[in-house]
């Protein structure tokens, strides 16, 4: 076991078949994730489930997709049968904040909240239709009231991001676009 993260997991640009990583991470008890952005292919996907989870313990694998609100549905559906045909447990999660980052006019990231909501959205549409599930969701937010993604219900736009922006890596959710996701969430569940 690996008792040094509560979940570990490998970058989509580390995920190689071949890589430290994935030897690594088949050598561990722990349950594990892997980041799916739109470059992975659908054999790849379905090899790697089986080398990372070859005794097909339901929980041990997740794969949190990253694809870009424009891609979701022309990438997802195939992999979502590749993973089905390898007869491997997943757990499918979404990641939909770092396929949909930009470069704001003053040179800064941001994220549109549009655009995170619109590859949230497809992404459950997909799951729905092939009769998969969407187990979970990974944002980047915090409870404060920063400005380093635009839109929302407080309608934040580029000029506004130079109020609160605070961070050095990844830009967040504040905690009105976390809450106003949080409750677009739950509206999706309970269809």
């Amino acid at each position: 076991y690996n008792l040094g993260a509560h979940m570990l997991w490998i970058g989509d640009r580390t995920r190689s078949l071949k890589s430290a990583h994935v030897e690594y991470f088949r050598g561990i008890a722990n349950p594990v994730a892997v980041k799916i952005g739109p470059t992975a292919k659908e054999e790849e996907i379905a090899s790697l489930a089986k080398i990372l989870n070859p005794d097909r313990e339901p929980g041990r694998l997740t794969y949190i997709t990253r694809l870009g609100r424009d891609k979701v549905k022309h990438i997802l559906p195939g992999l979502i049968e590749a993973v089905r045909s390898a007869d491997t447990p997943v757990a499918w999660c979404c990641d939909p904040m770092h396929g949909n980052t930009v470069t704001a006019k003053n040179g800064v990231k941001t994220r549109r909240f549009e655009d995170i909501l619109d590859e949230l959205t497809a992404t459950f549409q997909v799951h729905r239709e092939r009769e998969s599930h969407l187990a979970g969701v990974h944002f980047e937010l915090t409870g404060e009231d920063v400005t380093e993604c635009i839109g929302g219900a407080l309608n934040l736009d580029e000029m506004d991001l130079s109020k609160n922006y605070q961070t050095y890596c990844d830009p967040r959710l504040n905690y009105s676009q976390s809450m106003e996701l949080s409750f677009l969430i739950s509206r999706f569940l309970k269809r």
